[in-house]
């Protein structure tokens, strides 16, 4: 199938041809005739498949006839990367058409957001704190909102934005179209799904796992080797452009500089930095000025960067949707894509839960020429080896305390 077969406008098709693309992928295929018919849809798809495309190209067909200017599309994101990328791609599928699409997020000012919105705006693109923070102020009218978005909605849970997403819902006609995605169903995602959704199509894209066009592998190591292992892994490695994953915002700015100073063009990515700060981090590494971007898990939703060659886990994960979604960061757009964690001891409980789910025992390496015996000396006393004398505290004095005398 080709994107013509879908009955879409021709200055959509315009747009999608200028982008490059040729065929729609299956969440595509299977999820454009749905919305275009105006139904609900349910879509379950791993990240990197073009879910974003499914939603965006049915809300421009449908916003072609009737009034601009009042909100008639919105579409709810967990992160401000996922919003932006979202409004971008807005913007670049209506590029012929005169549908305006306006991104509201936190970290940025709220006033040139409410100048946009009083502009006009027929797509709104928003993460639900600041969105709720527009409506009590009143410079956003829901009220013709005629197509709701939830994307990455089990993100959303994960992040405890469940009470706000339905504070937004409450806000909208109850007669709309609802289209609802997620890569997994956890329990409360499925029962929001049942509360909004009015006799919904399911559309599923294979199990809910990293896409088949990643390998994956993990590099058992101590946590004293892990940093030295990931530095002489990158010598090693033939890469595109890597993403690092780091499970703190210190440790994520930490290695960004330890690999500013062996000479690498590396950005950090983590939730202490500014709006303008991420963007750029963001755009760098999309253009080519960056080849590593160090990242917290806020990265791995809303960074759609096809050329990511390798994606590196410095920290395994704390759930299996996480890694699930780091992971989807590579082998996107059917290209292929290598996930490289390194793993401690402790984080074997989590990798027998990733190999259920892939269906398969993830690869155990070590790598050529790299000195897994430093920093291993047993520093515990040994029976054969005198103990060293350490001056102090004497144990007279602790007793003394202890006693309280």
């Amino acid at each position: 199938m080709n994107f013509e077969e879908l009955n879409l406008n021709r200055r959509l098709l315009a747009s999608v041809d200028d982008l490059g693309y040729t065929n729609p992928t299956p969440i595509q295929e299977q999820a454009i005739p749905v919305a275009l018919e105006g139904r609900d849809l349910l879509g379950l798809a791993q990240t990197g498949t073009g879910k974003t495309a499914s939603f965006m190209l049915p809300i421009l067909q449908r916003l072609l006839t009737g009034p601009l200017g009042p909100v008639r599309a919105l579409i709810v994101a967990p992160t401000r990367e996922l919003a932006e990328q979202i409004h971008q791609t807005a913007i670049d599928l209506g590029k012929n058409t005169k549908i305006r699409s306006v991104a509201i997020y936190g970290g940025v000012s709220k006033v040139t957001q409410a100048k946009a919105l009083n502009r006009g705006a027929d797509i709104v693109v928003a993460c639900p704190g600041r969105l709720l923070d527009h409506v009590n102020d009143r410079s956003i009218n829901l009220s013709k909102v005629e197509v709701l978005v939830l994307d990455e909605a089990d993100t959303m849970c994960d992040m405890g934005f469940l009470p706000d997403v339905r504070r937004v819902i409450a806000q909208l006609p109850r007669k709309r179209q609802t289209l609802f995605f997620a890569a997994t169903m956890p329990d409360e995602i499925r029962g929001l799904s049942k509360d909004i959704l009015d006799n919904p199509t399911t559309v599923q894209i294979g199990i809910i796992a990293p896409a088949k066009t990643v390998s994956h592998s993990l590099y058992p190591v101590t946590d004293a080797l892990k940093k030295q292992l990931m530095m002489d892994m990158l010598r090693q490695t033939p890469t595109g452009r890597v993403i690092i994953f780091t499970r703190t915002k210190h440790r994520a700015r930490g290695l960004a500089k330890d690999l500013e100073q062996a000479k690498y063009r590396v950005a950090a990515l983590q939730g202490n930095m500014s709006q303008n700060r991420r963007q750029q981090s963001i755009n760098g590494f999309r253009e080519g000025k960056y080849d590593v971007l160090v990242a917290t898990d806020l990265a791995a939703r809303g960074i759609d960067v096809t050329e990511v060659s390798h994606v590196i886990n410095f920290d395994m994960p704390n759930t299996v949707d996480a890694y699930i979604h780091r992971i989807g960061r590579t082998g996107r757009a059917e290209q292929t894509g290598e996930a490289f964690t390194i793993s401690v001891p402790e984080d074997e409980p989590l990798v027998r839960k990733i190999e259920a789910v892939l269906g398969s025992r993830i690869e155990r390496r070590r790598l050529p020429d790299f000195d897994y015996g430093a920093f291993s000396t047993d520093r515990q006393p040994s029976r054969d080896r005198p103990r060293s004398r350490r001056p102090f505290p004497s144990r007279r004095p602790m007793r003394l305390a202890q006693n309280g005398r």
